[in-house]
């Protein structure tokens, strides 16, 4: 530290006076930027239907298409500010927030068909999610640099940190070197990533907000180190999470991925943040008690929910092709060069689109 105090008086003179109104602004910008960001998928997936159904020019020079890219550009930014004026075990739980609206703009919008599972889980999610903010750590700290440079430099996140880099380079031993193509293997590489996005996001954010409000803290390196580290990981992130929605589908990926980014972002909250100390333990309890009802309605929200088929224009389907009947005289020739005539439209539409 910069000063002669200790550490630990050091880092309790970074805590605010009065954290609930940050409190509460970190969760209601968090849970606003869930919302735009299921709002965005839903557009995005709206220009893909369309496009499909019409054939017409690709995607991306969709302006619909644009407009979902940047509403999902904002909803991203919300959920980095959140991590400014949050505790990071609270924020990365309210991405339930963007699951249920998801559901909920899916059946409005493009008129997908209401479950029971669909009423059940999001019932669950809804009261896990109240559970969630009335039970999780209330204490809102500065983050500044020099707090940041303390947290680093802490035995016990240098001994998760290790345990988290050879956990990681067993899993990617299995699955680069052993050709394990597990979905939980995939998963726990995107989570572990994920441990240190959240750490990084909430420093640079913290530092950032600090820097507005407070003194300056983008003049010292570990500022810096934070954001390339942030970088860095989300782009590994993102990759592995690709390489999951290509091998798996997306009802499997969406909730295991949820589950596990939001205990590895908990977890890393609490050994880097120290944000459980001084937590009472009913208040822990039913913490826990809140993940786990969130969890369970994000399970029943992805599970077995209908895909929107996208078909090729250029293909002829083959339940369209004429059969024989009793009052038609269709030769049997001309049947059989039917439908190879649309066999082979369909494999030349493939190769064009592959090209």
């Amino acid at each position: 530290m910069a000063n002669g105090s200790s550490p630990d008086a050091a880092h309790r003179a970074h805590i605010l006076e009065n954290p609930l109104r940050t409190y509460l602004l970190g969760i209601i910008i968090s849970i606003c930027g869930n919302i735009l960001i299921s709002i965005s998928l839903n557009i995005q997936k709206y220009a893909h239907v369309r496009q499909s159904q019409r054939g017409s020019k690709p995607y991306y020079t969709s302006g619909t298409w644009w407009c979902g890219v940047a509403l999902m550009g904002f909803g991203e930014l919300g959920n980095f500010a959140a991590y400014g004026f949050a505790p990071a075990s609270l924020i990365a739980p309210l991405g339930c927030v963007s699951v249920i609206a998801s559901a909920v703009l899916s059946v409005v919008f493009l008129k997908e068909t209401v479950r029971a599972s669909d009423i059940v889980g999001g019932t669950l999610a809804i009261t896990g999610t109240y559970v969630l903010v009335n039970f999780a750590p209330h204490t809102t700290i500065h983050i500044t640099a020099h707090l940041v440079q303390y947290y680093v430099m802490n035995w016990h996140f240098l001994l998760y940190l290790l345990l988290e880099m050879l956990l990681f380079c067993f899993l990617l031993y299995l699955y680069k070197m052993r050709n394990v193509k597990h979905i939980v293997i995939v998963m726990l590489l995107v989570a572990l990533l994920a441990s240190l996005t959240v750490i990084s996001v909430k420093a640079v954010s913290g530092m950032i907000a600090e820097s507005i409000t407070g003194q300056l803290q983008l003049i010292y390196p570990i500022f810096y180190v934070m954001g390339v580290i942030m970088i860095v990981s989300c782009a590994f992130q993102i990759k592995f999470l690709n390489q999951a929605m290509k091998m798996f589908d997306a009802t499997e990926v969406v909730p295991i991925n949820f589950v596990f980014f939001t205990t590895s972002a908990i977890v890393a909250g609490i050994v880097f943040y120290e944000e459980f100390e001084e937590l009472a333990l009913l208040n822990i309890f039913m913490f826990l008690l809140g993940c786990l009802l969130s969890f369970l309605g994000v399970f029943l929200i992805a599970r077995n929910r209908p895909k929107i088929k996208l078909q090729n224009p250029n293909c002829i389907s083959m339940d369209k092709i004429p059969r024989r009947s009793h009052t038609d005289r269709v030769q049997p020739e001309a049947q059989t060069y039917g439908s190879l005539a649309a066999k082979l439209m369909c494999n030349r539409a493939g190769q064009s689109d592959d090209a």
